[in-house]
């Protein structure tokens, strides 16, 4: 198991890092969802972000610390599609080349808005095909530096100055919800809740078809599974990774989940009452907040929105969904 890889200091100094860049995304309030919940729920949203997710932060802080010879060769990545379109705008700003490899039944738009980054796109078949193995060869083929979508100490303290902004605007919280993937977001996040509020609780929040981080979580080892089938695609991971899993071990509540049709009824509350576009993958959290698997009256809440890059054509099918 691998030790502990980044500090609360580590998140510090990337927020420093990224400052000039990454947005400071809004944190909305909705006395609707108070009324529902019981509770004060502050929505981070990261569908404000640059293009569109919290992926931004880690992807820049990790390109910015390469050195001259690593930026000059290029980088590769692999994704489902925001950290895909993170790594091609990071690297457009710092005038890197770089090599996408994406599932060919990714978002349409998130493989049209990486090309329109300027990212190389190498398509895959995500159920038949190792995307970290391509991704691999082409490094060593063209000798780029390859930037995983989560299990990288620079990116997981990107990630987590997303919590840092929030709980700079809003203060001591008693929960924080935050969507699952690979677990770059909730090691980041967590390390920062722990550092500033001990007390707070941090659940992270994955797809119920694909609940290979709960299994570990409870197992105490990486429990991998097929690739999940979920509509949430930017958390269809079949295993957390190497750093992030004894960070979430340590620093983490516990790992709850959510099915699609509770992330279809969350799409439909911001679209309708916060008028805010929300992807599958960035309602995990809140479809827990809405739901009644926690307790959350009386209570302050955190919810990391992590993103808002889904197709209008999708969107418009699960909106219409009864």
């Amino acid at each position: 198991m691998a030790p502990l890889v980044i500090s609360y200091e580590d998140i510090i100094q990337a927020h420093q890092r990224i400052a000039g860049f990454a947005l400071k995304t809004p944190v909305l309030t909705s006395s609707t969802a108070n009324e529902q919940t019981g509770a004060q729920l502050f929505f981070k949203c990261e569908n404000f972000q640059h293009m569109g997710a919290f992926k931004f932060r880690g992807a820049y802080n990790a390109l910015v610390k390469l050195s001259p010879e690593q930026q000059a060769k290029g980088v590769i990545a692999f994704s489902s599609g925001n950290h895909a379109q993170a790594i091609a705008l990071s690297a457009r700003k710092l005038g890197i080349r770089a090599v996408i490899v994406m599932p060919k039944d990714a978002p349409a738009a998130k493989i049209a808005a990486t090309r329109g980054y300027g990212g190389e796109v190498v398509l895959y078949d995500r159920y038949l095909e190792d995307r970290e193995a391509i991704s691999r060869k082409l490094a060593q083929d063209q000798g780029l530096t390859l930037i995983p979508p989560y299990d990288h100490p620079d990116v997981m303290a990107g990630q987590g100055t997303a919590a840092k902004e929030l709980f700079e605007e809003v203060g001591e919280l008693d929960v924080l919800l935050v969507p699952l993937g690979g677990g770059g977001l909730l090691s980041g996040c967590a390390t920062v809740a722990k550092a500033l509020y001990p007390n707070c609780q941090v659940f992270g929040v994955e797809p119920a078809a694909g609940n290979d981080g709960q299994q570990s979580f409870r197992s105490g080892k990486i429990v991998k599974i097929d690739t999940p089938v979920t509509i949430a695609d930017g958390a269809q991971t079949p295993a957390l990774g190497h750093y992030t899993f004894p960070i979430i071990q340590e620093r983490v509540d516990n790992i709850l989940t959510a099915t699609d049709d509770q992330l279809i009824s969350a799409m439909k509350f911001f679209a309708s009452r916060m008028k805010i576009v929300v992807e599958p993958t960035g309602c995990l959290g809140a479809a827990v907040a809405f739901g009644d698997e926690l307790d959350l009256r009386g209570k302050r809440v955190g919810v990391i929105i992590s993103g808002g890059n889904v197709d209008l054509a999708r969107l418009a099918h699960f909106i219409d969904k009864p």
